[in-house]
Parts: structure tokens; sequence; C-alpha cells
């Protein structure tokens, strides 16, 4: 069983409210728009951690991370992307493979909109955390932390994290 506190969007951002949210888990994951080398750096400090880069981020996380990131946690496939789209909305690229091969768990950031949905055509669950960071038109910042226990996705928790706004 693994305890996952998902990001994305940082934006270069990371505060004390994130880092509390992240001590509970096991391991991080961050679908993107990081910002920094140095936000990764330290999100690597805590715990174990799965990235991939996003459009904003520049060579120096790019170099290290990829576009994609297809891996089993426990006994889920899963898959993270940076620009993913939603149910009924996936780019062309996406939907090619989701077709061929669909995960158990599909993660993607870059809207900056929390939505957690199942997509019955592919039988996955479909997250996208938000954005944890302070860039952006989002009002609320967010994450999410859920369990892993073997094939189970499980206790799905939305973290508010406040607003955008530069405290």
């Amino acid at each position: 069983m693994k305890r996952i506190g998902l990001l994305s969007d940082t934006h270069g951002y990371l505060d004390d409210r994130i880092l509390y949210y992240l001590d509970a888990c096991d391991e991080i994951w961050h679908a993107g728009d990081i910002g920094s080398i140095e936000i990764l750096r330290k999100l690597e400090t805590i715990k174990p951690l799965r990235a991939v880069y996003g459009n904003i981020d520049g060579n120096p996380l790019r170099i290290g991370l990829s576009r994609d990131l297809r891996f089993r946690c426990e006994d889920v496939d899963v898959w993270i992307t940076h620009i993913g789209g939603h149910p009924k909305h996936y780019p062309a690229n996406i939907l090619d493979q989701l077709r061929i091969n669909p995960p158990k768990l599909f993660i993607c950031g870059h809207s900056h909109i929390l939505k957690i949905i199942y997509d019955k055509q592919f039988n996955m669950l479909c997250v996208n955390p938000g954005a944890a960071g302070i860039q952006g038109f989002h009002h609320v910042r967010t994450m999410v932390r859920f369990t892993v226990d073997n094939d189970k996705l499980k206790d799905m928790e939305v973290i508010e994290l406040g607003q955008r706004a530069v405290i």
C-alpha cells in the first residue's frame, strides 16, 4: 500500500502547506510545469518522486524528465503526462495510445482545473490535481492525495491549499 501526493503546475512555487500534506505520503507524483530545477530537487529530498516535464519547463528539467511516464504502482497501471485532456477531449496523440492500451489511472495537469473523472470508454480514472502554484488563472491552489492498495485506488482526497494570490 502506498500513499501518493499528486501535484501539478507548481510553476516554481512550493510552500509549507504543500510540504505539510506531502509529509504523510510515501511518494510524490508531479504532472508537469514544475517551474524550476530547485523545486524538483526539493521534492526529491522529501520523498521518492515521479515527475514529467510540462510546457513551461525548460532544458534543465527536460534533460532529466520525460514528457510521459508509464509505470506500475502496486498493481495499478499509471500514465502521467502534462497535456492530457479529459474524457471526450483527449489530444489526438493521447487518444491513439488510449485506444491501444489504456492505463487504470491517467494523470495530467496543464489546465489548472481540478478534475477527477471516471472514463467509462477506457475503463480508467482520470485525475488532474489542478494547480498548486501561484501563477495562472485558477483562484484556489489544489493538490490530491490518494492510496494505491494492490489494484485499488482509494481514499481520494482533494486538498485546497489556499488562494492563488501571493501570501
